[in-house]
């Protein structure tokens, strides 16, 4: 299933541009919102499939990306995991780091998939990120078990103003990653039985058009069942918690010289098999 946050409504998707807002369809029998649908997906499963052919054919209806929100609008917490792809930890020099860095990005700074952001300084950066959604809650969750707490996997962007981070020691990493709108996700949710693969994505970005990131989540140091481990052993992870699993090369940081984002560039991240989404950058508000 591919299930999107239409003008704060959940939906199930038939098309790119169609879907049914599964509250009105089901006559309430599930919830209207998409964190409420989150821990209910196994019996909205089973309840598609005992439906006629054709029986939801009169409920379809069209959509504007324009419509979309994130993929959860109020997530419990948003964790994000740095440093967490060899090649990412080699360009930006932190090669002795022992394990990938585990932070969190405040909720204030989520954003939908279609936004325009303004920048916090001229040395902002993109990270491409796959985001895996909880779906069901729990500590102490071990790596085997760890894909049956997953709802599904939406793309990220984990802009990143690097002064800002770089200003302290130890680095700002959550502040300098939650400005506004700096935690775009979407387009929207994609179950794991949808996916061949859910260990091995490719993931990437550009900027105007220049492909800036491209690799697959495989070259992950920590895939997403250890991550849900790891996380688990502190932490009680709740439905609708979001977690950015780390970003390849190609940040703007590593380039010689470093690069970042300008006004009016355009930046598109996408996930094989998931979407993309499109950021428009604006100037800093003053």
């Amino acid at each position: 299933m591919r299930v999107a946050n239409v003008n704060g409504r959940a939906w199930i998707l038939t098309g790119d541009r169609t879907g049914v807002d599964i509250n009105h369809a089901s006559g309430g029998a599930f919830p209207a919102g998409v964190r409420q649908l989150l821990s209910e997906l196994g019996r909205l499963e089973k309840w598609l499939a005992d439906q006629s052919p054709g029986a939801l054919e009169t409920q379809i209806n069209s959509f504007e990306l324009d419509d979309i929100a994130p993929v959860v609008p109020n997530p419990p917490q948003i964790f994000a995991i740095g440093l967490n792809y060899r090649s990412h930890k080699d360009e930006t020099g932190y090669t002795d780091a022992p394990e990938p860095v585990i932070f969190t990005k405040y909720v204030s700074s989520l954003a939908g998939p279609l936004a325009e952001v303004a920048l916090s300084s001229d040395t902002v950066d993109w990270e491409a990120e796959l985001v895996a959604v909880i779906g069901r809650p729990g500590r102490n969750i071990a790596a085997a078990d760890a894909w049956s707490h997953v709802a599904g996997l939406c793309v990220g962007q984990d802009l990143s103003d690097r002064e800002h981070q770089l200003a302290a020691t130890p680095p700002q990493f959550s502040m300098a990653k939650s400005f506004a709108g700096y935690s775009p996700v979407g387009p929207w949710l994609v179950t794991i039985d949808e996916i061949a693969d859910p260990s091995d994505i490719e993931i990437g970005c550009s900027v105007d058009g220049r492909i800036m990131q491209k690799d697959r989540t495989s070259n992950m140091i920590l895939d997403i069942p250890a991550i849900i481990e790891r996380l688990s052993r502190v932490v009680e992870l709740n439905v609708g918690d979001l977690i950015f699993t780390g970003t390849p090369a190609g940040v703007g940081m590593g380039q010689q010289p470093p690069t970042y984002l300008q006004p009016g560039a355009e930046l598109v991240t996408w996930a094989a098999g998931i979407g993309e989404i499109r950021q428009r950058l604006l100037p800093p508000a003053n």
